[in-house]
């Protein structure tokens, strides 16, 4: 069965925090409460249609590149404009901007990684002086979105690659790394972090994660982080 963390969030003096990490999460439905697309989708009619693809996805149940391309087809004319109030929309975590804080204050690295939009989460990580984020990125043509997005889509895999390339720039091994999610698109990272965390996640990423947090603070992750260290130590 994964670790269960205790329900307060935990910090401890920089002293302390001798191992050097890379922190990275997961965004919809970990960083953030909501699942950007279906945000999105409101302005389109779709919701309901998206979310339910959405939970197919993040269930394992789905190819999580075909649903985002069949999601995202359905956001098509939605006017560039309406990304504006889905930026006003979106609501962090509890403990998400705490734990990017102490994460900071640790002298260690913090990185999100998503599924979702780059048009939402490159001004929602500058918010929170946060330097490396990946994310897919929405085609526009004439003030709307086309239904497609353009470049590589951020997969499972491309997550745990995203995850291995940041740990590389920044001269760290894996075993110094910590990823957080809660979806099927997030095991791959989750697998080949030295701590890998399933947050609020659903039963097949729950099973398979080597801990897990059933919530509802993201901050949490420290105290699985420290004691993992502590074990080591």
């Amino acid at each position: 069965m994964p670790d269960r963390a205790p329900s307060a969030p935990l910090s401890r003096p920089s002293d302390q925090a001798a191992t050097r990490r890379l922190v990275v999460t997961d965004v919809d439905s970990t960083f953030l409460t909501q699942e950007v697309i279906e945000l999105i989708a409101e302005h389109a009619g779709t919701r309901d249609e998206v979310a339910a693809v959405t939970e197919r996805a993040m269930r394992g149940e789905l190819d999580f590149a075909a649903s985002l391309r069949a999601r995202v087809a359905t956001l098509r004319g939605v006017p560039v404009a309406a990304l504006d109030a889905v930026r006003d929309a979106v609501v962090l975590t509890p403990g998400a901007a705490e734990l990017v804080v102490e994460v900071h204050r640790r002298g260690w690295e913090f990185g999100l990684v998503s599924g979702g939009f780059a048009e939402i989460l490159a001004p929602l990580a500058a918010d929170h002086g946060i330097t490396r984020w990946e994310a897919n990125h929405l085609e526009v043509a004439d003030g709307v979105l086309t239904g497609r997005t353009v470049g590589p889509v951020v997969d499972r895999a491309r997550k745990e690659a995203t995850l291995r390339r940041w740990a590389a720039e920044l001269d760290l091994t894996m075993d110094a790394t910590v990823a957080v999610g809660d979806g099927a698109n997030d095991l791959d990272m989750i697998g080949a972090a030295g701590v890998g965390i399933a947050f609020a996640a659903k039963p097949l990423v729950r099973e398979q994660a080597p801990h897990s947090i059933d919530g509802p603070r993201l901050d949490e992750v420290l105290r699985i982080v420290d004691e993992v260290d502590s074990r080591r130590s």
